[in-house]
C-alpha cells in the first residue's frame, strides 16, 4: 500500500497539532506494517523530534498553548523595540512610573512621579532603534534651544526638563500637560468651539510661531495638528505646542514626507522646497477645524487631498506648478493649442468610474464658516461674538494663512496684527461683563527692530467646563 509521506509529514509538522507520547509508535507501526518504508520511518522520526521540541515551546506550565517569546534587549523590550512598562518601576531611582499616556511611531509616553521635585511629569520613552534615537537627539537639541530662548516660559512651547538613557532607551522628561485639542473637539461631538475660544487659541499659536521664527531659532515644527496642541490645565484656555520629533531648523531639512495629510501644505505636496510657512498653512487648517468641528481638507490620500484643497481655494498659480517636480502627480499640462495651463488629474472611484469633485473654488470658505448664516450649520446664530463682522474677519485671516504661494502667505507677525485679534470698545465692554475675573498680562516679543505686544491667555470658563473631566493626554504622539 502506498502512503503519501509528504502529506502526512506536513500534517504532523503543523504547530496546531501536538502529538501524544505514543504518537510516534503509532506512526512507526503505520509505516512498517502498511508501507514497510524505512526511509519514511527515519524521515518521520526527525520531523516528530522537531515537532516535540516545538510543542514544548508552545505549551505553558499548565499545559495551555502559548507563543514562544524571544528576548529583546535582555527582556526589557517587546518585539516592537518599545520598553515594557511596569507600573511602580523607578527610573534612576527617581521617576516612579504610574500609567501609560499614549503611543506613537517614536515610542511611548508615560505618566510618572518625580520624587526629587515632588511633581508629576510625562516621560517620552524612545524606541530602542538607531533611527528613532538619532531623530530624538535632534528633538532634544531643538527643545533645549527653545527652552533657553524662552526662559520665562511664556511662548507656548512645551518645557523639556531633562533627558537620560535608561536600559538603551532615550527618555525625555516633560512637564505634564492636560488633554489635546482633538480631545476637546471630540467632547463637543465635533461641533466645534466658540469663535472667542478659537481666537484665544489662534493668538497663542501665532505667538508661538513668531517665537520659532526668531533668527536664532528658525525652527519648523513640521507636524502641527490638534493632537500636538495641549491644554496646560483642563479648566483654562492656555495651550502649548508639543512633539518636535519631526522638526528641523531652516536650511537643515531632513525629510520630504512631513506633516499629517489633512494639514499638509501645497509646497510639501508638490515637492517644492519648504520653509516656516508650512506651519502657518497647518494653523489655518486647524483654526477652521476648531470652530467647525471637522477637518477643512480631509483627503484619503495625497491626490484626494489636493482635489479637496482646489475645491475650496481654486487652482494653484501656474508659476508654482511650473517649478514643482511633483506637479504631474496631481495635474496635467494642457497643450498651447488649448490655452496652456493645468487641469487636475481624474481620480479613480470605487465603482470603476471617476470620483466627482466640485468645480475649483466653488466650495467657498464663506459657506463652510457660515459667515452670513449664523456660523457652521447655523449653530452660533444669535450668540455674542459671532456676528457677520466677526466671521468676515476670521475668514479673511484664514484665507491669508491658506495662500498657495508660501512667499505670499501671512507671517506670524502680520497675522497677530490682523483685525480678528482687535476688539472694539463695545466688544471689550461685553467681554468684561461676561468674564469678571480676566487678568491681562502683557507678553513682549522682539523680531529684529520690531516689537509687538500680545495679550496672554486668560481663563475661558464657559467653553472648557464641559471637558474638565477628561484625563491627561500624551505630551507627544504622532
Amino acid at each position: 500500500m502506498f502512503i503519501n509521506t509528504t502529506r502526512l509529514l506536513t500534517l504532523l509538522s503543523s504547530p496546531e497539532i501536538v502529538l501524544s507520547p505514543c504518537s510516534y509508535d503509532f506512526v512507526r507501526e503505520v509505516y512498517i506494517k502498511l508501507g514497510n518504508n524505512k526511509s519514511a520511518y527515519r524521515e518521520t522520526k526527525v520531523y516528530y523530534a522537531k515537532k516535540k521540541r516545538r510543542a514544548q515551546q508552545y505549551l505553558g506550565d499548565d499545559g495551555s498553548h502559548k507563543k514562544e517569546r524571544k528576548l529583546y534587549n535582555d527582556g526589557y523590550d517587546d518585539d516592537n523595540h518599545d520598553y515594557i512598562i511596569k507600573q511602580g518601576e523607578k527610573f534612576l531611582d527617581r521617576y516612579e512610573i504610574s500609567s501609560p499616556i499614549g503611543k506613537g511611531s517614536f515610542g511611548q509616553v508615560v505618566k510618572a512621579y518625580d520624587h526629587e521635585e515632588q511633581c508629576q511629569v510625562a516621560i517620552k520613552i524612545i524606541k530602542n532603534k538607531k533611527p528613532f534615537l538619532n531623530q530624538a537627539q535632534i528633538e532634544v537639541k531643538l527643545l533645549e534651544m527653545m527652552n533657553r530662548a524662552d526662559a520665562e516660559n511664556k511662548y507656548y512651547i512645551v518645557k523639556l526638563k531633562r533627558h537620560f538613557m535608561w536600559r538603551n532607551h532615550l527618555c525625555l522628561v516633560f512637564e505634564l500637560l492636560s488633554y489635546n485639542l482633538y480631545d476637546l473637539l471630540r467632547n463637543t461631538n465635533f461641533r466645534g468651539v466658540s469663535l472667542n475660544l478659537t481666537r484665544k487659541f489662534a493668538q497663542q499659536l501665532c505667538t508661538a510661531l513668531l517665537f520659532l521664527s526668531q533668527p536664532e531659532l528658525n525652527i519648523i515644527h513640521c507636524d502641527l495638528k490638534p493632537e500636538n496642541i495641549l491644554l496646560c490645565n483642563p479648566k483654562r484656555s492656555a495651550i502649548k505646542i508639543v512633539d518636535f520629533g519631526s522638526s528641523c531648523q531652516l536650511g537643515q531639512r531632513i525629510y520630504q514626507y512631513i506633516q499629517s495629510r489633512f494639514y499638509r501644505s501645497p509646497e510639501v505636496l508638490l515637492g517644492i522646497p519648504y520653509d516656516l510657512a508650512i506651519d502657518m498653512w497647518s494653523l489655518g487648517c486647524i483654526l477652521v477645524e476648531m470652530h467647525t468641528g471637522e477637518p477643512l481638507f480631509s483627503g484619503a490620500n495625497e491626490l484626494d487631498q489636493m482635489n479637496k484643497i482646489v475645491e475650496v481655494l481654486g487652482m494653484p498659480p501656474d508659476h508654482l506648478l511650473d517649478q514643482a517636480h511633483k506637479t504631474r502627480k496631481f495635474f496635467d499640462k494642457l497643450p498651447a493649442s488649448e490655452g496652456g495651463g493645468y487641469v487636475l488629474k481624474k481620480v479613480a472611484g470605487k465603482d470603476g468610474g471617476y470620483r466627482k469633485y466640485r468645480p475649483a473654488g466653488t466650495r467657498r470658505l464663506h459657506d463652510i464658516l457660515g459667515v452670513e448664516g449664523g456660523g457652521p450649520a447655523a449653530r452660533r446664530r444669535g450668540e455674542p461674538g459671532h456676528s457677520v463682522s466677526d466671521y468676515l474677519k476670521f475668514k479673511d485671516l484664514i484665507l491669508r494663512m491658506l495662500e498657495y504661494d508660501p512667499k505670499q502667505r501671512v507671517t506670524p507677525y502680520y497675522a497677530l496684527q490682523h483685525n480678528f485679534f482687535k476688539r472694539t470698545a463695545d466688544e471689550a465692554t461685553n467681554t468684561q461683563q461676561a468674564q469678571s475675573h480676566h487678568q491681562h498680562v502683557g507678553a513682549r516679543l522682539w523680531g529684529g527692530a520690531e516689537r509687538m505686544e500680545v495679550e496672554a491667555v486668560r481663563r475661558d470658563d464657559d467653553m472648557l467646563q464641559p471637558v474638565c473631566q477628561l484625563q491627561h493626554s500624551p505630551v507627544a504622539i504622532h
